[in-house]
């Protein structure tokens, strides 16, 4: 390819040089050099390598130290959102930055290693999906496409592909609000595989700043 169009720093954490694997081993878990990370994604889109660029999994504080100094702002932060974990916070935060939020494992991400049934079984999801003859699955993102938000779904599934664009010619009521608001709220991928004694994350807490 000749440019991307979107370039995205996955995560904010670095490894040590050599074969990529994943899980990395916890013994080559790094710290980001945040500056010079970001210098080297400002340069790619001068160069027109790509047309944006932006982060994933960064919390409020992480993403603002990358904007202490940055020239380019980054456009999109991608993270983890659902009506399970609504991330209002965040999403508030990048809404001031200019930030779009993209959502990713917007359905709890169903059969991966890390994923969750706890979105598409949700009874609160399934009650409003009812109402409106809809699917959890719509509903779902219908929710997160109200927030202002894009979000990245994934089916090779013709029927679903079919659904996940029919979450355009209806609403969510002020009622449906007021039961997704009370959904309880943790995150179904906390990614602990970044977490190490030895690493520059010690706790699930430092990597999410929570």
């Amino acid at each position: 390819m000749e440019y991307l169009d979107l370039y995205l720093v996955h995560w904010p954490i670095s490894s040590k040089p050599g074969e990529v694997g994943f899980p990395v081993p916890k013994e080559d878990l790094l710290p980001m050099d945040y500056r010079g990370v970001w210098e080297a994604m400002e340069e790619s889109q001068m160069l027109g390598l790509t047309k944006s660029i932006g982060l994933s999994n960064f919390s409020c504080k992480k993403i603002e130290t990358i904007l202490t100094f940055a020239t380019i702002p980054p456009s999109i932060n991608q993270v983890e959102m659902h009506p399970v974990w609504q991330q209002r916070k965040l999403i508030e935060f990048c809404k001031a930055k200019g930030i779009i939020v993209t959502a990713y494992s917007p359905l709890g991400a169903v059969g991966k290693i890390y994923g969750s049934n706890q979105v598409l079984e949700n009874e609160t999801l399934k009650e409003i999906a009812k109402a409106h003859g809809k699917t959890v699955a719509q509903v779902s993102l219908r929710w997160i496409f109200e927030q202002g938000a894009t979000v990245v779904v994934k089916s090779l599934n013709l029927e679903r592909m079919k659904q996940n664009l029919g979450i355009f010619d209806w609403k969510l009521t002020d009622d449906d609000y007021d039961k997704i608001n009370q959904i309880p709220q943790h995150r179904l991928i906390p990614s602990d595989f970044w977490v190490s004694p030895q690493g520059p994350f010690k706790t699930l807490e430092e990597l999410w700043d929570d």
